[in-house]
């Protein structure tokens, strides 16, 4: 495939004259180990949320692949006997079906070859790429600079009756499920975890204008579509014998409108080292800790 990779990172540059690399403060957690989680082979798939782009240190640079990540947190803490983490920045679920090509252009093969049947646990964080979330964020930012009045967003893709980016989430429901069963098809007694998203708006009013440019309307629209895209990947893990974890509920009051030493997910301009709009060290962490309060469930 020869599409554009890491988008979100692309429209956040177009928006912001600021160096995406920019350096903030590291925050070192340990997750402590707990005897419920397996310790056999861990693979984990997914897209950016799952790869953490610029956190230090990047060990993949084709896949902005960072190893503070959740994945890496959690294998070093339960000490997997082996881990893949095959996440990948712009990853949709037909990277994970049928492979791609990374940030540099290099070919990567489907992340689901990674998962045989010796494989005891497979975490997967999929569906922001695939509902075309960077354009969401471009266009909703790009309506809101001049003014945060009104709902510029919600208008567009609301547009003639139909709610565009309700019906892309309704889309991608058969995608996901065909990754969750593409995994259980190759690893049949591994332990299968779906993760959410975590809060990207404030959970209640109506956030941060200009700090986060989003018009004020626009706000509760956007989050509704978030919590919507994490209730699909909710519904999808339970049709397909597979468990949910929720990093959004843990993430609420840690959003891009939070200080620096406070949120989980950057906004247009990161103040801690990691990609607009994307978790920094502290969310990873947050999101490792949610993982092992699902494996315990």
């Amino acid at each position: 495939m020869t599409r554009p990779r890491l988008p979100l990172l692309r429209a956040a540059s177009r928006l912001a004259a600021f160096a995406a690399a920019t350096a903030g403060v590291l925050f070192a957690f340990a997750v402590p180990a707990n005897a419920a989680v397996p310790t056999g082979r861990y693979v984990a798939l997914g897209d950016s949320y799952t790869s953490g782009p610029l956190i230090p240190t990047q060990v993949d640079l084709n896949c902005l692949r960072s190893n503070r990540n959740y994945p890496s947190l959690i294998a070093a803490s339960v000490g997997s006997s082996s881990f893949a983490d095959v996440s990948c920045s712009g990853a949709t679920t037909d990277d994970i079906l049928n492979g791609g090509s990374g940030q540099l252009g290099i070919s990567l093969p489907p992340q689901l070859s990674a998962v045989n049947a010796g494989t005891s646990l497979v975490t997967v964080q999929i569906g922001g790429n695939d509902i075309g979330f960077s354009g969401i964020i471009t266009d909703c930012a790009q309506a809101s600079l001049s003014s945060p009045l009104g709902s510029p967003c919600k208008n567009r893709y609301t547009a003639g009756g139909v709610d565009q980016l309700r019906a892309r989430i309704a889309a991608t429901v058969p995608k996901v499920t065909a990754v969750l069963q593409a995994v259980r098809r190759a690893a049949p007694d591994a332990r299968v975890v779906v993760l959410g998203y975590p809060a990207i708006l404030p959970d209640s009013g109506y956030g941060c204008w200009p700090v986060v440019p989003i018009a004020y309307q626009d706000v509760p629209y956007l989050r509704g579509v978030q919590k919507a895209l994490n209730t699909m990947l909710a519904n999808a893990a339970a049709a397909n014998n597979a468990s949910y974890a929720d990093v959004y509920t843990p993430s609420v009051g840690r959003d891009t409108c939070k200080s620096s030493g406070t949120r989980w997910v950057e906004g247009l301009i990161p103040q801690n080292a990691a990609a607009p709009f994307h978790p920094n060290a502290r969310g990873e962490q947050g999101m490792a800790d949610a993982l092992l309060a699902a494996l315990n469930n």
